[in-house]
């Protein structure tokens, strides 16, 4: 845990994540992953370590959560992981010039519903570019009002709840976290929607 600013503590959803991962860990050699508003990157770094070739990716108007990446990766053996600033919302040259993708990774990065579509329309994007990619994300219940569904449908999206009791993080407890109160977590498979919309 490095601090406690939205970046740059280690979240749960980042914990349930990871754990997913590692419950996946056989599919993940060769594949091509990029880890969006990663922070601390926990869940970009475990499918490293998993044999994945991983990009880590955060806003480039933070860089000290940029700086956290490559530190999470120098303190994890990793430095050849690349390191990238990626603004929701905004296409970049560095957006534009990425290298395909098989799994997009976000741990909590619906946190704040004024970037929900800006979040939504990168992921659309990269999709776009690589159709049989999918976006493996885990969030936070905060508010029964905050729903993607409106979005996902918006953007041609399709979604597939994964319970967490199917890989082992449906633990009331995660990483011993110091937030307050039960967190509810909930993870999800976010891919493009075919023509039917299936």
């Amino acid at each position: 845990v490095l601090d406690s600013q939205y970046g740059l503590y280690v979240w749960p959803c980042a914990v349930v994540l990871a754990q997913y991962l590692w419950a996946h860990r056989r599919s993940l050699p060769g594949k091509r992953v990029l880890e969006v508003g990663a922070g601390v990157s926990l869940p970009g770094v475990v499918a490293a370590k998993c044999g994945a070739e991983v990009t880590l990716s955060d806003s480039e108007e933070l860089p000290q959560c940029l700086r956290n990446c490559r530190r999470s990766c120098l303190l994890n053996d990793l430095p050849h992981v690349p390191v990238i600033g990626l603004t929701w919302g905004r296409v970049s040259p560095e957006l534009l010039s990425l290298a395909p993708v098989d799994i997009i990774l976000g741990s909590d990065v619906f946190f704040d519903p004024k970037d929900f579509e800006d979040i939504l329309t990168t992921v659309y994007f990269l999709l776009e570019k690589n159709p049989h990619a999918q976006f493996w994300t885990t969030y936070q219940v905060r508010s029964a009002d905050w729903s993607i569904e409106a979005l996902l449908c918006k953007w041609k999206l399709k979604s597939i709840q994964i319970p967490l009791h199917s890989f082992g993080a449906d633990k009331e407890h995660l990483a011993s976290s110091s937030l307050p109160g039960r967190h509810t977590i909930e993870m999800m498979i976010i891919s493009l929607a075919r023509s039917d919309g299936t």
